[in-house]
C-alpha cells in the first residue's frame, strides 16, 4: 500500500466545524453556520496544505445525550462528497464512520462512490460507536459491536478492492456474485481505525493502515504507540502505518479574548516547538483545532498556522 502522507514528516489535518456540534468542542458561531461556511473552511484547508478534512458520523442522538452532544451531525458521505467538488487536493477523512450500523456492501457503495468522485482522496476512518439507542433503532448489535467492526473492516477490504464482483464470507456477512461500480479510484482505500481502548488499539494495529486516538493526553500516547508497534511487530506487519493524535486547541498569536487555559497559544515558533513533541513520540499526523469567534477568524488562523507554524514542524 502506498503511503497516504509523506514519510518522516509531521503532517496536519483538521476536523471540520459546523458538521458536528458537540458542546465539548463546538464554537458558539457554528450554531448559525451552514453549507457556505463549510465550503470556505474546506477551501482554506485545501490551499493551506492541510493533509485532510474530516467529518463525523452519527445517525441519531437520543434525548439523554442531546444536551452534551447536540443533534447536529451531518452525514459524512454526503458532506465529504459535497466538499470534494469544492476542493482539489485535500484528503477526505471519515472520523469516524460507525460502519457497524450498516451492511458493509452499503458502506462500500457509498465510500467507493466518494473515492471515485473525488479522484482517490478518501481515507476511511472507522470506529465501534458508543450510543446504544442508535444501534437499537437500526437493528444493529451494540453489545457485540467490537466483533462486528472487526468483521466489517475485513468485509470492506474485500468490497473496496479492485474486483467488480467482490467476495467475502464471515460469521455475520457473506457476499459473492454481486457487482458494484463505480470502483474506488485508489487501488486500496486506506483504513484508519479510531479508538483508544485496548481492543481499539489492537484492531488498529492488526487490521488498520493507521490509528486515530480519541483525544488521548500527551502522557498516554507513548505507551499506546509502543503497544501498537509491538502488536504489529509480533504480527510481522511491515506495511506503512499512520499514527495520529488530536492536539490541544490552538490559537496562533496573542489573542485579545479568553481562548481557554488548555489552548496552546502564542508565537508561531513556540506553538511549533510544542507540537514537535508529538513527532518525537512517533506520531505521523496531528489533527488540529483552532479557537475562533467566526468563520473569518478560523480561516485566518488556518492560514497563519500554515504560513508561520507548519514550516517549523519538521
Amino acid at each position: 500500500m502506498a503511503r497516504v502522507l509523506p514519510e518522516g514528516r509531521l503532517s496536519y489535518g483538521m476536523q471540520l466545524p459546523v458538521q458536528s456540534q458537540s458542546t465539548i468542542y463546538a464554537e458558539t458561531w457554528e450554531a448559525e453556520a451552514g453549507p457556505e461556511d463549510l465550503v470556505e473552511v474546506a477551501r482554506a484547508a485545501d490551499r493551506s496544505g492541510f493533509a485532510y478534512i474530516a467529518s463525523c458520523d452519527h445517525v441519531a442522538i437520543p434525548r439523554r445525550l442531546a444536551d452534551a452532544m447536540s443533534t447536529v451531525w451531518y452525514d459524512p458521505v454526503a458532506t465529504l462528497s459535497f466538499l470534494a467538488a469544492a476542493t482539489e487536493r485535500v484528503r477526505l477523512l471519515s472520523h469516524v464512520a460507525v460502519v457497524g450500523l450498516r451492511h458493509p456492501l452499503v458502506s462500500a457503495k457509498q465510500y467507493a462512490t466518494l473515492d471515485h468522485l473525488s479522484g482517490g482522496r478518501l481515507v476511511l476512518g472507522v470506529g465501534a460507536g458508543h450510543v446504544r439507542e442508535e444501534f437499537d433503532a437500526l437493528g444493529a448489535d451494540f453489545d457485540g459491536r467490537g466483533g462486528v467492526l472487526d468483521e466489517t473492516i475485513d468485509a470492506l477490504r474485500a468490497a473496496l478492492g479492485p474486483d467488480e464482483y467482490p467476495e467475502f464470507a464471515g460469521e455475520r456477512y457473506a457476499f459473492s456474485g454481486l457487482g458494484q461500480r463505480p470502483r474506488p479510484a485508489q487501488e486500496r482505500v486506506p483504513v484508519w481505525v479510531g479508538g483508544s481502548s485496548p481492543a481499539a488499539v489492537r484492531r488498529a494495529a492488526l487490521r488498520g493502515d493507521g490509528w486515530l486516538p480519541q483525544g488521548d493526553p500527551r502522557d498516554r500516547l507513548p505507551r499506546r504507540i509502543t503497544r501498537l508497534r509491538a502488536l504489529r511487530e509480533a504480527a510481522g506487519s511491515v506495511a506503512p502505518f499512520t499514527v495520529g493524535a488530536i492536539t490541544e486547541p490552538l490559537y496562533v498569536g496573542d489573542a485579545a479574548w479568553n481562548v481557554g487555559r488548555r489552548t496552546v497559544t502564542g508565537k508561531p515558533e513556540a506553538i511549533a516547538e510544542s507540537l514537535r513533541a508529538y513527532g518525537a513520540m512517533g506520531v505521523d499526523q496531528i489533527q488540529v483545532r483552532f479557537r475562533s469567534r467566526g468563520r473569518t477568524e478560523l480561516t485566518d488562523q488556518m492560514a497563519a498556522f500554515a504560513a508561520e507554524v507548519a514550516p517549523h514542524l519538521n
